[in-house]
């Protein structure tokens, strides 16, 4: 029988909304200036009770297969970087659920990285944000913002956050074709690195039509291009999302190969996702809610 957690958080899917590429710094990172949402649901981390016999982590889930938990893992790799920068903090054996595809543009490890430093402070009593936000970044660039968990701009190679409070009503759909996407050669196709950045001030919307229109008209995602040319099939599914009944928009969120589809109804939007996952079975669509704050709390159990 599996061990009962003592406490559980949610990595939520990240989602970016826009993403500019506006330079490479000297070390060899692009700097980037994106507009981030994320998603009510994701991969699971969990604490378990204290056991001699239980290794540091256990994978499940329907992803699982593609990971393994050694030090290249980042909910391992968290667990070192808060024991470093917290000695002796208690660090419990914990359990990933890895319900998001692998290497899909949504998060993914950052997430479970971020999320595992939250579980990690909740259990030992630590209100740091800043030490955490240090921890988080060494995860890497998508690690500060998935340790937010909330609607943000970040700029820099991640780092630099200001919260967003202008996300409206919206509902979503992602969909995945089942391949994943190398970052780094997606990276590499770019042809220019110092591309605009978004605007200076972004507005609060007053409905999901309205933020459709300002993405259509005033972002990009300088990635999807060199995307497409090492998956060719991420153009089928924003055309197929795109074509979706009630949909305002679609666009690859990250580096691929997910894509997102924005829908002022629910209802419109749980039907896309339903046809879409009849029409192309072999593909990870699920609908997704949005929320402001507080989708990646820590809950304990009992």
């Amino acid at each position: 029988m599996a061990s009962l957690p003592l406490a559980r958080v949610l990595a939520p899917a990240k989602v970016n909304l826009a993403l500019h590429v506006v330079g490479r710094r000297l070390d060899g990172y692009h700097s980037l200036d994106s507009l981030v949402v994320f998603a009510d649901l994701g991969d699971l981390v969990e604490a378990l009770p204290a056991d001699a016999d239980a290794p540091p982590l256990t994978i499940e889930g329907p992803f699982a297969a593609g990971l393994a938990a050694d030090s290249d893992n980042l909910v391992l790799r968290a667990a070192m970087i808060f024991a470093a920068h917290y000695p002796g903090a208690a660090i419990p054996p914990l359990r990933l659920e890895k319900r998001l595809p692998l290497a899909s543009g949504i998060g993914g490890g950052s997430a479970d990285g971020a999320a595992t430093l939250r579980l990690l402070a909740a259990l030992n009593g630590i209100r740091d944000e800043a030490g955490l936000a240090a921890c988080a970044l060494k995860l890497g660039a998508d690690g500060p913002m998935c340790l937010v968990s909330r609607p943000l701009r970040a700029r820099g190679i991640g780092e630099a956050i200001d919260a967003w409070d202008g996300l409206p009503d919206v509902h979503m759909v992602l969909a995945n074709p089942g391949i994943g996407v190398s970052t780094p050669a997606v990276f590499r196709r770019l042809e220019r690195v110092d591309n605009p950045p978004l605007p200076d001030s972004l507005p609060a919307f007053r409905d999901a039509a309205a933020l459709a229109g300002f993405l259509a008209s005033e972002t990009r995602n300088d990635l999807a291009g060199p995307a497409r040319l090492e998956a060719p099939v991420i153009a089928t599914v924003e055309d197929r999302l795109m074509g979706s009944a009630g949909c305002l928009f679609a666009r690859m969120s990250g580096s691929g190969a997910t894509v997102f589809g924005l829908f002022a109804d629910r209802a419109a939007a749980e039907r896309a996702a339903a046809a879409l996952s009849q029409e192309h079975p072999s593909w990870w669509v699920r609908y997704a809610a949005l929320a402001g704050s507080g989708i990646g709390a820590v809950s304990r159990a009992g």
